[in-house]
């Protein structure tokens, strides 16, 4: 008996054995397909295959990498100084004690064209004597300065070549914030680099940003030292920025970069190759941003926009109809949530230019055309003082050429040094002053530690000298 049983369970165990073997290595795994018990057809959002494919294709950098590398270039800057010693000249004699120096700074650029134009920041070649451009072969060019806008950090350069790889402008306006972004640059004197991040805000104002614009492109792709000026571009390659900022305690990357978007860069560029100067248009609106405590004290339903505290006298808002209180929510179909959105879709327009504006008067949604003007008042908060543009006829009567006039003080310090309104600032350290806009440029470009001797005429038709540190 013990043996039949024996026979059986060897029996089962061979059995067993030989069936597992056979599921493992011989029979094929089946498919097991789960259907709805519904009878009607499910509507499903997307195609899975699809997904996963534009996935793959949203973190593939590699073709964006290899149709801005070589549009990309490195910018050498060489300015001299001379410097005088008295005291060798004094002992050696005259100009034994003449001496010059040169000073040598890098960044990036971007070409944008086939024959030769590059786009880089204003600081990159600021004070440059000799400009020098490297592309990404090694082949050097010397530069010529085409034009620059200090106040939104940008220049013209122009390279005597022909077919070069250039980089095409996208719509800034129609990024988001999460979309991947390549940085393209020369940090550390090094040829064109890649670095990947997002996209982390847009319109953001940098305090204390020395009068440069005020709606950057924030990305947490790596910027450092000698990327400014180069290329922020999409997956597809197409330029987005100019790098221009980083956010850093140690003059390093820490976090944090900021591009000027390319719709300002690329407004800016077409006036100075069409005009030799940017064309700065106004809205003609007074005001500021919109946020929940100012909503609060305002007793308005609204928390996002820009809230208009004044509108200027025959401006296009004044002819379009627009008035105080009434809140902006959007321009030409962009969305304004802050000021900087604003200011930034302004600097993408020139005068006569018309925007369609929505806003919100009294609870309602409204909207209007307006026709752009030209920038003919400002308020320089480092002075103190709020400027007016001159017309030829008041020019005339003056009997001066150029000049801004005093419209307001801000800073009642400059009341104890006897400066009116009705003074006209006519030059600002010899360079003589047009509009406000030559103003404002003046204050972007002023280094640290600059004195401002502004010339003003008082309202005795005197010159009188001031000096502003």
């Amino acid at each position: 008996m013990k043996k039949i049983i024996s026979i059986v369970l060897f029996s089962a165990l061979g059995g067993t054995l030989t069936l597992g073997a056979y599921k493992l290595f011989i029979e094929k795994p089946q498919v097991v397909i789960e259907k709805a018990t519904e009878s009607k057809p499910v509507t499903v959002a997307a195609n899975y295959t699809n997904l996963v494919g534009a996935s793959i294709e949203n973190t593939d950098f590699t073709v964006a990498a290899e149709k801005t590398l070589n549009a990309v270039v490195h910018v050498k800057n060489t300015s001299y100084k001379t410097i005088r010693d008295p005291f060798a000249e004094f002992f050696y004699g005259q100009g034994s004690g003449t001496k010059q120096y040169s000073q040598i700074g890098t960044g990036s650029g971007v070409i944008f064209s086939s024959d030769g134009y590059i786009i880089t920041n204003n600081h990159v070649v600021k004070g440059a004597t000799d400009i020098d451009v490297t592309l990404n072969n090694k082949k050097v060019y010397k530069a010529n300065l085409v034009g620059t806008d200090a106040i939104n950090d940008i220049a013209l350069l122009k390279i005597d070549e022909k077919k070069l790889p250039y980089i095409t402008f996208a719509n800034s306006d129609n990024i988001k914030v999460g979309e991947w972004v390549l940085a393209v640059g020369n940090p550390y004197n090094l040829t064109s680099t890649v670095t990947a991040g997002i996209i982390s805000a847009k319109g953001r104002d940098l305090e204390g940003n020395g009068g440069i614009t005020d709606s950057f492109i924030q990305t947490d792709a790596a910027v450092n030292p000698g990327n400014s000026g180069g290329a922020l571009v999409n997956i597809r390659g197409e330029l987005i920025g100019i790098n221009t900022a980083i956010s850093t305690r140690t003059g390093s990357f820490i976090g944090y970069s900021f591009a000027v978007p390319s719709n300002i860069a690329k407004k800016v560029i077409e006036d100075l190759m069409e005009f030799g100067n940017v064309q700065k248009a106004i809205l003609g609106v007074q005001g500021g941003e919109l946020n929940g405590k100012v909503a609060e004290n305002l007793d308005l339903d609204l928390s996002e926009g820009f809230y208009i505290a004044s509108v200027i006298e025959k401006s296009g808002a004044d002819i379009a109809g627009l008035q105080k209180d009434d809140v902006i929510i959007n321009v030409d179909g962009v969305k304004i949530t802050s000021f900087a959105d604003l200011t930034g879709f302004l600097n993408t327009k020139r005068p006569g230019d018309t925007i369609k504006v929505l806003f919100v008067r009294n609870g309602k949604e409204m909207t209007t055309n307006v026709v752009l003007s030209k920038n003919e008042i400002t308020v320089v908060n480092s002075l103190g003082l709020e400027l007016k543009n001159l017309d030829a006829k008041e020019l005339k009567k003056l009997k001066i050429e150029n000049g801004v006039k005093i419209t307001g003080i801000t800073n009642k310090e400059l009341l104890s040094y006897n400066i009116k309104k009705g003074y006209i600032i006519t030059s600002i350290n010899g360079r003589k002053v047009y509009s406000v806009d030559d103003v404002n440029e003046v204050i972007s470009t002023k280094t640290e530690g600059e004195v401002l001797r502004i010339e003003m005429l008082n309202l005795e038709g005197e010159l009188e000298r001031y000096i502003f540190r």
